[in-house]
C-alpha cells in the first residue's frame, strides 16, 4: 500500500509544514466553533464527483473563474480544521470591500488553467480540500463505508453545518470536489435540501491513461494505486496496471451513475468532459437553472468566460496502446470485482 513516504521528491509532503498546520489549526479550533451561529441552508453546495483525471480541476478552476460560486482556495485549505475562521482571513486580506489603500494586493492573482495531478498554484485557486473533508469521515483502509455504518461513525451533520456556515460566510453557493464519497452519494445528498451533483465524465480510454501518467508521476511508475481506495480496491489493487486503472475507473463511474440516479433533476448534471471542452458557456447555464430553481443562488453573473478548452484527449502512454486500453476496458465490463 502507497504512503506518502513512496511519493516522489517532486510531490512529497513536507513534514514542517504539516507540523505548523496541525497547531495553527488545532489553536484555532474553538474559535471556529464561535462561528457556527449561522447554519441555516441559504446557498446551494456544489458537489464535483466521477473519477480522478476526468477533467475535474479544470472544471473547478473554470467554475471558480466565472465568479457563481464560492470554492475552497488553497489558501483556505491551509485552515482544514477551522475553515470559518478561514474565510474571515481571506476576505480580510483579498475582498476588495477591505482593501484600504492598496495594503495588500498581492493574493488577488488570475485563477489559470493548469494544474499538476490536481494541484494549483495561487493563493486563491482551487484547491481539493481532503484535509477538511477528512475531518469528518472516518475512512481508514478503504474511503467507503456501507451507509450504515457511515452514519454510525461519521460526522456527517457537522460536515453539513460547518459547510453551510461557510457558504453563508462567503455569501455564495460553495462548490468543491466530492470525489472522496463517490460511492456514498445518497447519503452525502441526505444532509441538504439545496445541493447539486454533478459527475464528470471522460471517455474511459483517455480517462484510463491520464490515471497512469498520474500514478507515474507520484510514485515514479504505473504499478502503485493512487487516488482514493475505493471498495474495490482489494480486488483491484493487485493487478495489472493498465487492468487495475481500467476496473478503478469503470468502478467508480458505475458507483456515480447508480448515486445520483434517484436525485431530482435539479439536483444533478452529467457533465462529459469532451463536451465541455467546445462549449463551456452551455454548462454555465445548466448550473445556473438548477441554482435558481433551488432557491439557492442571489445573484447569477452574466457569463463571460472561456469560449471553449483545448482536449487532452490524445493518446501518449508508451507502456500500452490506445487498443490495449480499449480492449482490457471492454473486458472488465462485466467483470465480477467491478460492482454495481
Amino acid at each position: 500500500m502507497a504512503t506518502p513516504e513512496d511519493r516522489t521528491e517532486k510531490y512529497a509532503r513536507i513534514s514542517s509544514l504539516e507540523s505548523l498546520l496541525k497547531d495553527i489549526n488545532g489553536s484555532l479550533a474553538s474559535v471556529n466553533e464561535s462561528y457556527l451561529d449561522n447554519t441555516t441552508e441559504h446557498f446551494s453546495k456544489i458537489f464535483l464527483m466521477g473519477p480522478h483525471r476526468s477533467g475535474s480541476t479544470l472544471f473547478m478552476q473554470w467554475l471558480a473563474n466565472t465568479g457563481l460560486t464560492a470554492y475552497p482556495t488553497n489558501m483556505l485549505s491551509r485552515f482544514f480544521g477551522a475553515p470559518l475562521v478561514g474565510a474571515k482571513i481571506q476576505q480580510l486580506l483579498t475582498d476588495e470591500r477591505y482593501n484600504f489603500r492598496d495594503e495588500i494586493l498581492d493574493f488577488n492573482s488570475d485563477i489559470n488553467f493548469s494544474s499538476d495531478n490536481g494541484k494549483t498554484k495561487g493563493a486563491l485557486a482551487p484547491n481539493e480540500f481532503w484535509y477538511f473533508w477528512r475531518r469528518f469521515l472516518p475512512f481508514d483502509e478503504q474511503d467507503y463505508l456501507p451507509p450504515q455504518k457511515l452514519h454510525e461513525k461519521a460526522d456527517l451533520t457537522g460536515f453539513r453545518d460547518e459547510l453551510n456556515a461557510l457558504a453563508n460566510i462567503l455569501e455564495k453557493p460553495f462548490a468543491m470536489k466530492g470525489m472522496i464519497m463517490n460511492q456514498n452519494i445518497p447519503e452525502l445528498a441526505q444532509q441538504f435540501n439545496k445541493s447539486l451533483f454533478i459527475w464528470i465524465h471522460r471517455d474511459p480510454i483517455f480517462n484510463i491513461q491520464s490515471a497512469l501518467e498520474a500514478r507515474k508521476r507520484q510514485y515514479g511508475d504505473i504499478n502503485t494505486w493512487y487516488s482514493f481506495k475505493i471498495k474495490e480496491y482489494p480486488k483491484l489493487k493487485g493487478l495489472e496496471p493498465l487492468e487495475s486503472v481500467a476496473g478503478q475507473i469503470a468502478a467508480i463511474n458505475r458507483s456515480v451513475e447508480a448515486g445520483i440516479e434517484d436525485l431530482p433533476e435539479h439536483k444533478k448534471l452529467v457533465v462529459k468532459y469532451e463536451d465541455f471542452c467546445k462549449q463551456p458557456a452551455y454548462y454555465y447555464n445548466e448550473i445556473s437553472r438548477r441554482l435558481k430553481e433551488q432557491n439557492g443562488v442571489n445573484f447569477i453573473p452574466e457569463y463571460t468566460g472561456k469560449t471553449e478548452f483545448l482536449s487532452t484527449n490524445c493518446w501518449r502512454l508508451k507502456e500500452y496502446t490506445q487498443a490495449d486500453a480499449e480492449r482490457v476496458y471492454k473486458s472488465i465490463m462485466n467483470h465480477k470485482y467491478i460492482g454495481s
